[in-house]
């Protein structure tokens, strides 16, 4: 008989027992044709759409379609039968109430004690309980038989998302229950059905879960977080092993600001277990230039990633197990440029990305978090100093004082550089960075120094009411290390002296007190090396302090009445630091004074700076007029500087303060 139009309802009971490995399903299909409505029951095969399967079946539910779940029973009430259009017919028997399509939930399945075993109504069986031909059972047989049904081997998996309804190969026998019903028939209306399923089971399945969704008294399950670990992104590393709960945080120790030459713990949080990510620093200075770093690190089996615990991975800008790393390792993107801070009443604003995967460029981009360096800490004043000649920036430590009193000395790049000094005045020193050119109405450039001029600084210091007396401590670099000297030889009131890579012989320009004039140590510019990129190496430029005219090059340290501390950067190119040093000590020694302290770093450069401040490798020099180079390894270089500092604080605290250092020398 010809159909004209057909009506599905899909309706699907999973039936979930921990005890057994069947699903059982039950679909009612409710045809309407010329003659009447008919009421077919069929049982989808394994891979079906419609076979449900859905991990959420079990989840308590309101009363849809005549059944209602209130816990670990069902019950179940009977749905109206449609009448034929053409006589009576066999009540169909009750549906069964269909599981919720939430297929993101976690719940467990019911146990065997609550699951409904049977869809057929009591005392009749389904039409897959019975072969064609057999007679149904009924009373506590049929319940029995039902039963067993459900205990078979089928396991359905359920189909993916999108894709249409799989029905069973073979078709069940439709209607065997039925008297007159041919198989023809039956297998032709199986295959219009099949067609029209295939079809439809899409919008089914979205029909039936807004439905649910909309009368289910919970809210719905949140989205499914993303994969965090892309292998496409980030080609031959391995997913992670496991999917964070929360998003990727970083963890700063000082949280929000820090002094630039104290460490800072950083830590990153909330990632997968054993996760690559890359880490990479940024930092601005004042002109805009920008200075960066980048590690690869791991994290833990727990997802989090601390640097004081975790070495970095080969491929950065550094690895092996460097807590301070991604500071001592930046590097300006503008070559020959060094980090000079200007205001030292601003902070420079360092920014922390941790991005996905070891990919290049890095993948995708996890957290991000801003972290302040400062140089005052709270409470030390900044002090401009306009007094004569003298121009100068003092700074006290919190309170009245009076303090250990140092004046602080750069080189050859003039101006008036103020980071070191109110980094010293942190630690409780009474700190005044001076200028000597360059710098307002200073001399414009380096043809001469009169010590007068810092012989004014030094009274000022002393003079001062909140400097200790009886004396002051000078250090110097390069250039300033050798004027140090110069002040601790000819000038009263100095007490310590500490130079960083500086000359026992005048340097660069003409020096005179009073009746007294040094000249300049000799070069010979010929000895300048320059290499494939344009950088010079002037290392053995300068002449022989020790040799010929040069000798009155050499400073009479020996008439100093102080102590002196002799910082050595063993890989400086600008100039022969450690011989200098030596032969600054040989020459107090054989004036029978006291042996001065050496302290030698291997693989350091020139530039010694406070703690974390990057190595400059290389970047314009004024006397040269072009890049030279300046010496050192980063790692060594880093260490020599926090080590310094130290060796620094520790000298002038013992001979200014009368404390003990506390710090042994490493020469």
């Amino acid at each position: 008989m010809p159909w004209s139009s057909y009506k599905l309802f899909c309706l699907i009971y999973s039936q979930h027992n921990l005890l057994s490995e069947e699903r059982g399903t039950l679909l009612a299909l409710e045809l309407q044709g010329e003659n009447g409505i008919r009421t077919e029951r069929v049982r989808p095969g394994p891979g079906s759409l419609l076979a449900g399967g859905s991990p959420c079946a079990a989840r308590p539910a309101p009363s849809l379609c005549g059944w209602s779940h209130t816990g670990p029973s069902l019950s179940r009430q009977r749905i109206p039968t449609a009448t034929p259009l053409g006589g009576s017919s066999t009540p169909p028997p009750a549906l069964p109430r269909p599981a919720p399509p939430l297929a993101r939930s976690r719940r467990p399945a019911l146990g065997s004690s609550g699951g409904h075993r049977g869809a057929a109504p009591r005392g009749r069986d389904a039409p897959w309980q019975r072969s064609p031909g057999q007679p149904g059972r009924g009373g506590k047989a049929g319940e029995e038989a039902g039963r067993q049904a459900g205990r078979g081997s089928c396991r359905s998996a359920p189909p993916r998302r999108g894709e249409p309804a799989a029905l069973p190969d073979r078709p069940p026998e439709l209607g065997t229950g039925r008297a007159g019903t041919r198989p023809g028939i039956r297998l032709q209306r199986w295959k219009r059905l099949e067609v029209m399923c295939q079809v439809t089971a899409r919008s089914l399945r979205r029909a039936i879960s807004r439905g649910w969704q909309e009368r289910l008294p919970w809210p719905s399950p949140a989205p499914a977080a993303p994969q965090r670990c892309s292998p496409a992104r980030t080609p031959g590393t391995a997913p992670a092993r496991g999917l964070a709960s929360v998003a990727p945080s970083v963890r700063f120790s000082p949280a929000v600001r820090s002094l630039f030459d104290e460490p800072l713990a950083i830590a990153v949080q909330g990632l997968g277990p054993r996760q690559q990510v890359t880490l990479r620093t940024s930092l601005q200075d004042e002109t805009g230039e920008l200075f960066q770093a980048c590690a690869r690190y791991r994290a833990g089996d727990d997802g989090e990633l601390d640097l004081a615990r975790c070495p970095a991975l080969p491929g950065g800008s550094f690895s092996g197990l460097e807590p301070m790393g991604l500071l001592w390792a930046l590097q300006p993107q503008k070559p020959f440029w060094r980090l000079v801070k200007r205001d030292v009443r601003t902070p420079l604003l360092l920014q922390l990305e941790v991005f996905e995967g070891h990919g290049d460029p890095p993948g995708q981009l996890l957290a991000q978090v801003q972290h302040e360096r400062m140089f005052l800490r709270d409470g030390v004043r900044r002090v401009p100093v306009r007094e004569g000649k003298v121009r100068a920036t003092l700074f006290l430590p919190p309170g009245s004082g009076p303090f250990p009193g140092i004046i602080d000395l750069y080189g050859t790049g003039g101006g008036l550089p103020e980071y070191r000094a109110c980094l010293l005045a942190n630690y409780g020193f009474a700190v005044l960075a001076l200028a000597f050119y360059s710098y307002e109405d200073l001399p414009k450039d380096m043809k001469e120094f009169h010590l007068e001029y810092f012989e004014e600084a030094v009274n000022y210091m002393l003079q001062h009411t909140q400097v200790q007396g009886p004396g002051i401590g000078l250090l110097g670099i390069s250039k300033g290390g050798d004027l140090c000297l110069s002040m601790a030889s000819f000038l009263k009131g100095i007490t310590a002296t500490a130079l960083i890579n500086g000359s026992v012989a005048n340097v660069g320009a003409v020096l005179r007190y009073k009746d007294i004039t040094i000249p300049p140590l000799s070069f010979n510019a010929k000895r300048i090396k320059v290499n494939k990129s344009g950088i010079a190496d002037i290392f053995d430029v300068l002449s022989n302090p020790l040799e010929g005219p040069d000798r009155q090059s050499f400073i009479p340290l020996e008439k100093a009445e102080c102590h002196f501390l002799f910082i050595v950067g063993q890989d400086d190119r600008n100039w022969k630091s450690e011989f200098f040093a030596v032969e600054g000590s040989k020459r107090l020694q054989a004036h029978g004074k006291e042996k001065p302290e050496i302290v030698c770093y291997p693989g350091a450069g020139h530039y010694i700076e406070p703690p974390f401040f990057p190595m400059c490798a290389a970047s314009m020099h004024l006397l040269v007029g072009m890049p030279v180079v300046w010496g050192g390894e980063p790692k060594a270089h880093c260490e020599a500087q926090i080590d310094a500092w130290q060796q620094i604080l520790a000298f002038f605290r013992k001979h200014l303060s009368g404390k003990p250092s506390g710090i042994s020398s490493k020469m």
